[in-house]
C-alpha cells in the first residue's frame, strides 16, 4: 500500500536543506520517492496520505543499548511505578531483587523494547546477550548495529559514560545522531519532531518526536 508522508519540512540528511512542504512516497517498507508534496501527491493520487506536524528527518541512532536494555530495567509507569518508582533500577544486586526472567527483559510494549523512550530512534550501538532482549529489537524493527569505537558515542569523550536515552545528548550538531538519509530506493525509516526547522531541532531536543517510522510501519506516534 502507498503512503504518503507529508511534513511542514523535510530534511533528507545531514548536509541537505530543508525542503518546506516536503513529502516522502512509501511502498511497502522502501522510499519510492522524496519531493515537494504536490509533485508526490500529483503522483500518486490513490496514496494514503499522513501529515505530519513539523520536521522529517532520518530516525537517530542511540548509542549504549547494552547498558539502557541489559544493565538497567525501566519500571512500568503505568503498572510499576507505585511500586518500583519511575526511575531506572540499576546495579546487580537491585536488578537480581526484582528476580526478573529472562522474557521479562526482552518485554515490548507496542512493538518496541519499552526501555527506548519514543524519541525518533531507529538503530542502536552496542553488543546484547540477553537472547530475549535481542528477540525484542529485532522484532520491533531496531537496526542492532557494532558499539561506537572507543565505547563512547561521538562527541563524547572517554570510554564510559553514563548513558543517556536522549540521542542528542553530547552531540555538537543533532544531525550527528541521524542514521542514514531519506532517499529513493532506501529504506523507509525516519522520525518527525515538533520543530520548525533544522536550526529548532536542537531546542526542540529528541523528545518532541511525533512519529517514528521503521519499514515503512509506525513504531510511535504521538497521540
Amino acid at each position: 500500500m502507498l503512503t504518503l508522508h507529508r511534513a511542514d519540512a523535510l530534511l533528507t540528511g545531514r548536509g541537505a536543506d530543508p525542503l518546506p512542504g516536503g513529502a516522502v512516497l512509501v511502498d511497502g517498507g522502501r522510499i519510492t520517492a522524496v519531493g515537494p508534496y504536490e509533485e508526490l501527491g500529483a503522483r500518486a493520487p490513490q496514496a494514503r496520505v499522513r501529515r505530519w506536524p513539523g520536521l522529517l528527518t532520518p530516525g537517530l541512532v542511540l548509542h549504549g543499548a547494552r547498558e539502557l536494555l541489559e544493565e538497567a530495567y525501566h519500571p512500568d509507569g503505568q503498572f510499576e511505578a507505585d511500586r518500583l518508582g519511575t526511575e531506572p533500577i540499576t546495579g546487580a544486586a537491585e536488578l537480581a531483587a526484582l528476580g526478573l526472567t529472562e522474557a521479562g527483559r526482552g518485554k515490548k510494549k507496542r512493538g518496541a523494547p519499552p526501555k527506548i523512550p519514543p524519541r525518533g530512534v531507529v538503530a542502536v550501538t552496542g553488543r546484547l546477550t540477553v537472547p530475549a532482549v535481542r528477540t525484542a529489537v529485532a522484532r520491533s524493527g531496531l537496526e542492532l548495529l557494532p558499539p561506537a569505537a572507543g565505547g563512547a558515542a561521538p562527541g563524547v569523550s572517554g570510554a564510559r559514560r553514563a548513558v543517556s536515552a536522549d540521542p542528542f545528548e553530547g552531540l555538537a550538531d543533532v544531525r550527528e545522531a541521524f542514521h542514514g538519509v531519506v532517499a529513493a530506493g532506501g529504506p523507509a525509516r525516519f522520525a518527525v519532531f515538533a520543530a520548525a526547522g533544522a536550526g529548532s531541532l536542537r531546542e526542540a531536543g529528541s523528545a518532541a518526536c511525533v512519529a517514528t517510522v521503521i519499514g515503512g510501519r509506525l513504531l510511535h506516534r504521538r497521540r
